[in-house]
């Protein structure tokens, strides 16, 4: 039995090009429990690295290893490519199911929090099954804003899925 992450021996990381594979298998477990991505086939570790490489200067993979492995990871993304949506970005986390309840995911978040204001983002959206209601408390807890639900947005799982936006606007933020 591996033991078990903790908060305490926790360290962030940027991603590198050798991780795509620790990437895939923690998406791919979250894929297939469902509930929390609407990507339904699991992913290898070569579609994580095309992912990797088409992220511009302003995106990319964080990850979080504790207990010895990658207990998650944290991934920010552009939110448009159209030009006046260029300091809006998307976040998620992801833990290893075993790694949930510890901290872990609250801690990645905030790294995700503060590597986007160093790269001069000024609005964060989250998008999140209505369902987990786990991981709309701890974007709430961390200042994110619910604005919305998208009804039945997604099928997943065998039935229809609604998908909470939640949004963080970097405080005292000044205008480009």
């Amino acid at each position: 039995m591996s033991r078990l992450p903790r908060m305490d021996d926790a360290r962030l990381r940027p991603a590198a090009p050798a991780d795509a594979g620790t990437i895939a298998a923690i998406y791919s477990e979250s894929i297939r429990a469902g509930g929390s991505t609407m990507e339904l086939t699991p992913l290898g570790a070569a579609a994580i690295r095309a992912r990797m490489d088409a992220f511009t200067d302003r995106e990319g993979y964080l990850l979080l290893d504790a207990g010895g492995r990658t207990a998650g990871f944290g991934v920010i993304t552009r939110y448009s490519t159209r030009a006046g949506y260029r300091y809006a970005a998307e976040t998620a986390v992801y833990l290893r199911h075993d790694a949930t309840g510890r901290g872990l995911g609250t801690r990645l978040q905030r790294a995700l929090l503060d590597r986007c204001r160093r790269w001069g983002y000024h609005h964060l959206v989250a998008k999140i099954w209505a369902t987990n209601t786990a991981s709309i408390r701890l974007h709430a807890k961390l200042g994110y804003e619910v604005v919305g639900t998208q009804r039945e947005i997604g099928y997943a799982g065998g039935r229809w899925q609604d998908v909470v936006i939640m949004q963080y606007v970097m405080p005292d933020d000044e205008t480009p």
